[in-house]
């Protein structure tokens, strides 16, 4: 048998269900293949899906047929000797329900078959082996989100190159349901941490009417418990989007806030990425600008973390602990305005009181508007941005604190000359956590991603009208 010239791969109706042509190399002796090659596969587009048992089916005689079965798992397929007709049906839930796509294999070829495509076959020849990796345990227990769809279902209308009258199937498939009774597999779930924080209730927004997101706060999984992650079944999620953290900068420096600092954002953050990397999960996590000294005018995603405080050394441990995860994304923001206690809810209410406060005027940076930063977060996940580090705050000139506080005061008809300038140095009191001098960040790369964040004044205004309503 002469080699092929290579690996070909080629799309199909189906989304995501890629056939394969493999190279097969042979002599006098027979012939070897590369069923599986992760780093090759990788390259023509195959996800990354972690195959963690390897299955074989043999099938004594020709027309014996199997399926059509949705398994909740991605699988790769392949023929090692013999022929099939093997046959796939959409059976997520989305527009593409019902769609199906048939093609004939050999030992040649092998086909990616994800979760919710249903699978099945026919073999053409006696002695067909039939062999497959998926990315998940089978168990009884997983056998319950299976999704079926009979093999002679007419909407479906498979051309079986055998009537099924003269086939071998069992009898469980000759009872599956029709494509009008098939309940469509639902979509992995995304979990929401940190869900009643600034973030978290404007990530509520960005996925409200999802059903298959879930939100959580605290009172809901506690990230500092030994236990949290037997909590779930986590074969029924894809994503975790971590919102929860502790954000108390000065209370960080106290023996008690250094420990729950360190708890919430290091070593919860730490099980959090093992859980992720254990069930091949996108993990999403959300950093700060503190992981900075601030001695670089603006930062970059790939500038060493140098914390000067406590609140920003857990920080940086945290990110390092999702760094090591395949699939992450750490989105790095700035001085997060959101529904809850913040610095410009602060500096509105000062300007109705006719108050004059002093504000420093030595930090630098842009606003982060909790709404922008989830909406970011969706873009990275949905559009399955390359994983890694994305910088994100509202765009447009820096400013600083007093700078913004005089905004502000105008906003509201008030003198901004009542802001008052006062360095960081005078400011501080006993126990102020060091902040970094400039919290700018470079915004390059999510606008390479394709995501543009909203100028900072425009935000600005439209937050300080939402408050006067």
């Amino acid at each position: 048998m002469e080699p092929a010239q290579g690996l070909r791969s080629r799309t199909t109706t189906i989304p995501g269900l890629v056939l394969f042509e493999l190279p097969i190399h042979g002599d006098d002796r027979g012939w070897f293949k590369e069923n599986w090659h992760r780093e090759k596969m990788l390259e023509w587009g195959l996800p990354d899906f972690g195959p963690v048992q390897n299955n074989i089916s043999f099938n004594a005689a020709r027309g014996t047929t199997r399926g059509i079965h949705a398994e909740p798992w991605d699988k790769f397929i392949s023929v090692a000797t013999g022929k099939i007709f093997g046959a796939w049906v959409d059976l997520r839930e989305g527009p593409g329900f019902g769609t199906m796509f048939c093609a004939e294999m050999t030992a040649k070829d092998a086909v990616y078959v994800p979760r919710g495509v249903g699978n099945a076959f026919q073999t053409l020849e006696d002695d067909t082996v039939y062999t497959y990796l998926v990315n998940d345990h089978w168990s009884a227990e997983a056998q319950k989100d299976y999704t079926f769809l009979n093999a002679a279902d007419a909407h479906a209308a498979v051309p079986w190159p055998i009537p099924l009258a003269r086939a071998v199937l069992s009898p469980q498939d000759k009872n599956h349901p029709r494509l009008p009774d098939v309940k469509p597999m639902q979509p992995r779930r995304t979990l929401v941490l940190g869900a009643d924080g600034q973030l978290g209730k404007a990530l509520r927004r960005a996925y409200a009417g999802l059903d298959s997101v879930e939100f959580a706060g605290r009172a809901d999984l506690d990230l500092t418990s030994t236990q949290w992650s037997a909590a779930r079944d986590w074969r029924k999620y894809s994503t975790i989007i971590n919102a929860a953290a502790f954000t108390g900068v000065d209370a960080a420096e106290t023996r008690e806030g250094r420990a729950a600092a360190w708890a919430i954002n290091a070593t919860a953050v730490a099980g959090l990425a093992r859980t992720a990397v254990e069930h091949s999960l996108t993990l999403v996590h959300v950093s700060s600008d503190y992981v900075f000294d601030g001695t670089e005018d603006v930062h970059r995603e790939d500038e060493t973390p140098t914390p000067l405080g406590v609140y920003g050394q857990s920080k940086a441990a945290g990110d390092a602990a999702v760094a090591a995860v395949p699939r992450h994304y750490i989105v790095r923001t700035s001085w997060v305005v959101g529904g809850g206690r913040n610095f410009v809810r602060t500096m509105a209410a000062l300007a109705r009181q006719g108050a004059s406060p002093a504000v420093v005027d030595d930090q630098w940076g842009r606003l982060s508007f909790a709404a922008d930063i989830a909406a970011a977060i969706r873009h990275l996940v949905d559009t399955q941005a390359p994983y890694g580090t994305y910088n994100v705050s509202n765009s447009g000139e820096a400013a600083s604190w007093a700078g913004i506080a005089r905004e502000v005061f105008r906003h509201y008809g008030a003198d901004p000359g009542r802001v008052k300038n006062v360095s960081t140095a005078d400011y501080a009191k006993p126990g102020t956590a060091p902040r970094p001098r400039s919290s700018v960040l470079d915004l390059s790369k999510i606008r390479a991603a394709g995501f543009d964040p909203a100028p900072t004044h425009l935000r600005l205004s439209e937050y300080l009208d939402g408050l006067e309503t």
